[in-house]
């Protein structure tokens, strides 16, 4: 049951960060790339909502199986696999219920990207929101590939397990 629960582990972490890399380094640039800004704008802005909460489910998931998988790791591997997906969690939840409305109240009150001077207040207030929200992916992204890397350690501790069992039962 433990090697099922890592192999769900294993998907949840790269559906987080193949999601998230595919969103942010094809999909974004692609509508980016083919449409003016307002349009592409508001294309990529209907994808936000959906996006930020399967981060979020991702996330959840994840800290869930992490306390199931986890076992008796090496305490540095813990500890940084803890600090990610807990501090993933609590990025997405602020992203979700905070970060995102507020972008989304804030874009609402610009007429339009290609038309309006860039330094109108609600453009600088969306500007500034926008990027706390690329930095906030970029971190989790890189939280993602951080849990993804210190999984091997706790497949060891399953794989240990499983040898050492069958070992007693010849």
């Amino acid at each position: 049951m433990q090697r099922i629960l890592l192999s769900v582990y294993h998907l949840v972490l790269a559906l987080w960060i193949g999601g998230m890399s595919i969103f942010t380094f094809f999909v974004t640039p692609i509508i980016f790339k083919s449409y003016p800004r307002d349009m592409a704008g508001e294309i990529v802005g209907r994808f936000f909502a959906g996006y930020f909460l399967y981060n979020l489910i991702l996330a959840v998931a994840a800290l869930v199986l992490f306390f199931v998988v986890a076992g008796d790791r090496p305490k540095s591997a813990y500890r940084i696999s803890m600090f990610c997906v807990t501090t993933a969690v609590l990025i997405n939840l602020f992203i979700v219920f905070k970060l995102h409305p507020d972008a989304v109240e804030i874009k609402r009150q610009v007429t339009s990207f290609e038309r309006e001077a860039i330094d109108s207040p609600a453009r600088k207030q969306f500007r500034k929101l926008h990027g706390v929200s690329a930095a906030l992916n970029l971190v989790l992204l890189t939280e993602g590939i951080a849990l993804l890397i210190t999984v091997p350690l706790v497949g060891r501790n399953i794989h240990s397990a499983r040898t050492a069992g069958e070992v007693t039962k010849t």
